[in-house]
């Protein structure tokens, strides 16, 4: 049985744009993506959730909603994620660029895909329709998406 790892991923949103930072160093290096990681002993999702915003681009999270929880296995890998997304369009602070994350501010309809990991073109519009949604992929060689299933979720 594959370890499974728990992650947060933030998206935060202001005003018809979406937060996303490019990722300096560590998993994912190079990629733009949301906020979020791994879960501290003793910590739970949603506090996972804040701490990493807080660390990586220096907003205090208000609220958060729960939007998605995708899990995501390899072939040649025995890892899995159970990554928890979030919406947030709550907060305060200024935007900093930190050690890990360089963060920028796009558009909602010139989202950077080309430059966030493959899975991406297959969810993010989903979550860009305001849809709560489950999601697993199963990915190859660099990642790319073999095959994804998502099921949304009536509210």
């Amino acid at each position: 049985m594959p370890k499974k790892t728990v992650l947060t991923l933030v998206l935060i949103t202001k005003d018809n744009q979406i937060l996303l930072g490019l990722k300096k160093r560590g998993f994912g290096v190079g990629k733009t993506n949301g906020f979020g990681g791994k879960l501290e002993v003793g910590e739970s999702i949603e506090e996972a959730a804040r701490r990493e915003v807080f660390e990586e681009c220096s907003l205090e999270i208000k609220s958060l909603e729960p939007v998605a929880i995708i899990d995501f296995s390899w072939q040649d890998k025995d890892q899995d994620l159970e990554m928890h997304v979030f919406h947030c369009d709550n907060f305060s602070g200024l935007v900093e660029e930190s050690e890990e994350m360089k963060p920028k501010w796009f558009d909602l309809d010139n989202i950077p895909y080309k430059k966030m990991w493959n899975d991406a073109q297959y969810w993010f519009p989903v979550f860009l329709e305001n849809k709560k949604f489950e999601a697993d992929f199963l990915l190859g060689k660099k990642d790319q998406v073999i095959k994804h299933n998502i099921k949304t979720k009536t509210l």
